[in-house]
């Protein structure tokens, strides 16, 4: 059973609001997508643009990108979202430290896509948390997800298309398409959920005696860090692989370096 949290969160403020003309040109090609294949697609309205209350408390960085777009639905599934409303400590954010580290953009019962986000605020580098608890580097920023998810839907909307009229399809069926072509095209290889997990393995060290470059201040209590840095997408760091003389599920992660360097900490 999840644990709501307090949907008002205080949100660190001294970072720079991430400009909306950094992503506009994504921002505009998701519009795009979504107004020509309205059967299949819609977008969820900016905070700013939306006739109806909305709970969603998302960081002050990230309040141009919010207010202007507030997620995409492909056949009524939401796939991308800067509206999350209930935050919970459970499932795939069982691992995640404070709420204030990290945004959801997708997730289910078992996984997740997060976006890291920085002691400032600022927003940072996005994973994937599968099943395992595992995290995926999905991209190294916020814009260069927002382009491989537009990827992927284009792809899948163009093989929805392909299937004819809505109408022709049974609504489930449809709907179970448009998650298995998106889970094909993005969400598998970022959750690990594809048959082979080819993915590479970047080492939990000890932060005593490890050897990274640079290595910035970690939280007291660190047990082993992940450095991202330089590693390629979809680059897995398996959390629980941490030797912990309490309870591995009471670990915590803290994310450094614009969500690169990932801290586990213990009980």
């Amino acid at each position: 059973m999840s644990t709501p949290m307090n949907n008002s969160l205080p949100w660190p403020d001294t970072a720079e609001v991430l400009p909306l003309a950094s992503v506009r040109p994504v921002l505009d090609r998701l519009s795009s997508l979504v107004n020509v294949h309205e059967q299949d697609a819609t977008a969820i309205p900016g905070l700013a643009v939306t006739e109806e209350e909305v709970a969603a408390d998302p960081p002050p960085a990230l309040e141009q990108i919010a207010d202007e777009l507030g997620g995409v639905r492909v056949c009524g599934q939401t796939m991308l979202t800067l509206q999350i409303e209930d935050r919970t400590d459970v499932g795939p954010y069982t691992l995640l430290g404070e709420a204030t580290s990290f945004y959801p953009l997708y997730e289910t019962p078992d996984a997740a896509v997060v976006l890291t986000l920085d002691e400032d605020g600022a927003p940072g580098a996005v994973h994937g948390i599968g099943e395992d608890l595992a995290l995926r580097l999905a991209a190294p920023d916020l814009g260069t997800y927002l382009e491989l998810f537009a990827d992927a839907l284009e792809t899948t909307l163009t093989a929805l298309a392909e299937r004819g009229p809505a109408a022709a399809d049974v609504e489930d069926d449809r709907a179970e398409a448009a998650e298995r072509l998106m889970d094909q095209h993005l969400f598998a290889r970022i959750l690990g959920t594809t048959e082979e997990d080819e993915a590479p393995e970047v080492p939990l060290q000890d932060p005593v005696s490890s050897d990274l470059p640079g290595l910035p201040g970690l939280p007291e209590g660190t047990l082993a860090v992940a450095d991202l840095r330089g590693a390629p997408l979809g680059a897995r760091a398996d959390l629980m692989e941490v030797e912990t003389p309490g309870d591995p599920l009471a670990m915590r992660v803290a994310f450094r370096e614009r969500g690169l360097v990932v801290a586990v900490l213990g009980d």
